[in-house]
């Protein structure tokens, strides 16, 4: 309910919610977005038969004049945010070739596409494996580091207490 709630599909119905020290209604998704709050669901939502670069800039591709998409920039795009978060991703590899964990890292890297401040991760461990859950800590803990906000949502108590500042 929260995570729905801060990501504008429900409206809260009381209490208050605080962005930088001021109160915010949300207005709905678009609006938690232009606020910069970002979701990762636990079901990710790509498209297998786009590439990682289309996945993240899906709807928002860079045009060249008269209308027509730029796909060189779309993917040096893409490459500066993998990069940012040290995602070896090609960004013309097709979604539905890669594994559960690395569209995991790609859903991450659309949500900072939106330049989100606040991350909201819904069991994002649930299909990884050991290996995979500390690549996917590592990019929490960059992203912390660079004042990124993470709600992070789990019931795996141990890996909610390796990651979390607060409970």
């Amino acid at each position: 309910t929260l995570m729905k709630i801060l990501s504008g599909v429900y409206e809260k119905d009381e209490g208050e919610i605080l962005l930088d020290g001021q109160a915010v209604d949300i207005r709905g998704p678009a609006h938690a977005q232009s606020l910069g709050i970002g979701i990762i669901h636990q079901e990710l939502h790509l498209m297998p038969h786009l590439t990682a670069a289309q996945n993240v800039f899906i709807g928002r591709e860079p045009r060249r004049r008269l209308g027509f998409l730029d796909e060189d920039q779309l993917n040096r795009n893409a490459q500066d945010l993998f990069d940012r978060i040290h995602l070896d991703i090609v960004p013309t590899t097709l979604i539905g070739s890669l594994t559960v964990a690395r569209q995991q890292m790609v859903e991450i890297a659309k949500a900072l596409s939106h330049e989100s401040r606040v991350l909201i991760m819904d069991e994002p461990t649930a299909a990884l494996n050991d290996k995979e859950i500390e690549e996917l800590f590592k990019i929490v803990r960059q992203l912390r580091s660079e004042g990124v906000g993470i709600v992070y949502i789990s019931h795996k108590m141990d890996e909610i207490q390796r990651i979390a500042d607060r409970i």
